[in-house]
């Protein structure tokens, strides 16, 4: 086998400790696409029985989630962002079109927040992607896909507000 999740989830802290804010983060997505050609690492962590969400990885100190993703069939999602955290989402296996929006109105408790479509583009393996902290995209998966996914913090214990897409 090639790189190990513990090998992975080290090079992740070593990025993001040495080297702050985006430059870390930019470095850890192409951690995720060096993970992403590694078959074996695929196949083990990111398997054909990985369920929907599955946290492989939550480190102590920094925060920062590694997940594995697999969704059955077609699945759409809304705008959202991260809340206060970044995400860097990494294509294992089929595509994603993901798009990206423009915040034209931030959400409040009881409002949901305005966005604008800006552009669509399709992950396709070994693709990995940053978006940083109040980014809005949202994939949308016509078949089956798996994915490795980093969150800044477990969005697990984060509420987010909704968005609604409006045409400007």
């Amino acid at each position: 086998m090639g790189m190990t999740l513990d090998q992975f989830t080290e090079s992740c802290r070593t990025a993001l400790k040495t080297k702050p804010g985006t430059a870390g983060r930019e470095a850890v997505r192409d951690l995720v696409r060096e993970a992403l050609k590694d078959s074996a690492f695929v196949e083990t962590y990111i398997s054909e029985k990985t369920p929907e969400r599955h946290v492989l990885y939550e480190d102590p100190e920094l925060g920062f989630t590694v997940l594995a993703h697999r969704y059955e069939g077609a699945k759409n999602s809304k705008p959202h962002d991260h809340g206060p955290s970044w995400a860097i989402y990494g294509q294992a296996d089929g595509e994603t079109i993901m798009t990206d929006w423009e915040c034209l109105a931030r959400p409040t408790e009881g409002t949901p927040g305005k966005a604008k479509h800006i552009r669509d583009y399709t992950m396709k393996p070994g693709d990995a992607y940053l978006y940083e902290p109040g980014v809005l995209h949202s994939p949308r998966r016509d078949a089956t896909t798996r994915l490795l996914r980093i969150e800044g913090q477990n969005m697990d214990r984060v509420k987010r507000l909704p968005y609604e897409a409006v045409a400007a």
